[in-house]
């Protein structure tokens, strides 16, 4: 999916436990609703994480569906969560991957990549998923573009919660998605009433985004369209429902070096994201996405991006 952001985007932190609500926007990807909820004013980055979209759910024979024509990306991994429907994926590398419920599909980047995005066809039933973008360390941000297809992961079920692991390790389970920054994701599905003390790392900041139904985290309702940011320093978190609902939890370390973010890039100097967009439009680098139906999309021009911030000590 592509990012349509206007300003630069720099990494942010918090030192200590808060609870920090933070309505998402919504927008239109390839055709797709979806509720934008990183980056955001008030909170770019969560840990590595600096960009997340629900999507969906929708009918997808209702005029919805998704198609996200070829397009670039630098200096990150795209990393979606497939919880309806199907989406195919298809890239420079020659990659072209069916991802279906329950699956991950992790894209990296690094010095360049591009992909297409298009609902399986026929389309038929819903269409529901997270895609979050990761932002990679300067010391492999240009490392070579790679993809990964993850059909199966890890799944507990633990106080009435299927707890699907998606990155990272948590209740004894590790899952396999590769990335370069110590981070954490979970999925949380309760079909009815349900209560789970979830153990964290106090060093990693978290973040809870509820994807359907409501949830109470630290006693605290929470209902879509909100993600909570909860800060770092806890060791543990309650969280309980009433009746059924879904729920994401994302988190790391906090990132150590600001980053910009534009378009689809994330980049250390405009420069870099001037390169990219010259290059994309002018067919270099980046090499042709072959069998997607949709479009190839053009690089908006980059705006006056003022250089980054030292890096946080």
């Amino acid at each position: 999916m592509t990012h349509t952001e206007q300003h630069p985007r720099k990494s942010d932190t918090h030192t200590g436990p808060v609870m920090e609500r933070i309505n998402t926007r919504g927008a239109d990807v390839g055709g797709l609703p979806i509720h934008r909820a990183l980056p955001t004013s008030a909170r770019r980055m969560v840990g590595a994480w600096c960009f997340m979209d629900h999507a969906g759910p929708v009918d997808a024979g209702s005029g919805h569906g998704l198609h996200v024509g070829p397009h670039p990306h630098i200096g990150l991994q795209t990393f979606t969560w497939m919880i309806e429907g199907e989406i195919m994926h298809r890239d420079t590398l020659g990659y072209e991957q069916l991802i279906r419920p329950g699956q991950v599909n992790l894209m990296t980047a690094g010095r360049g990549i591009a992909h297409a995005e298009d609902e399986a066809s026929p389309a038929t039933g819903r269409l529901h998923a997270v895609q979050l973008w990761i932002a990679l360390p300067e010391a492999e941000r240009h490392r070579p573009p790679a993809f990964q297809h993850y059909p199966i992961l890890p799944i507990v079920d633990q106080g009435g919660f299927r707890v699907t692991v998606l990155v990272g390790e948590a209740f004894g389970q590790h899952a396999a998605p590769e990335v370069y920054s110590p981070l954490v994701g979970m999925d949380f599905t309760a079909s009815d009433a349900a209560r789970v003390v979830v153990p964290l790392q106090s060093n990693f900041e978290y973040a809870v985004l509820v994807l359907s139904g409501e949830a109470r985290i630290e006693g605290e309702a929470l209902e879509p369209d909100t993600l909570l940011y909860l800060g770092s320093g806890r060791e543990q978190l309650d969280l309980q429902c009433s009746s059924a609902c879904r729920l994401v939890l994302i988190g790391g370390e906090p990132f150590g070096e600001e980053i910009l973010l534009w378009w689809n890039f994330v980049a250390r100097r405009p420069e870099e994201m001037e390169e990219a967009t010259a290059a994309w439009n002018e067919h270099r680098h980046f090499g042709e996405v072959k069998g997607s139906p949709s479009p190839r999309l053009v690089a908006p021009s980059v705006p006056a991006l003022r250089q980054p911030a030292p890096p946080f000590s």
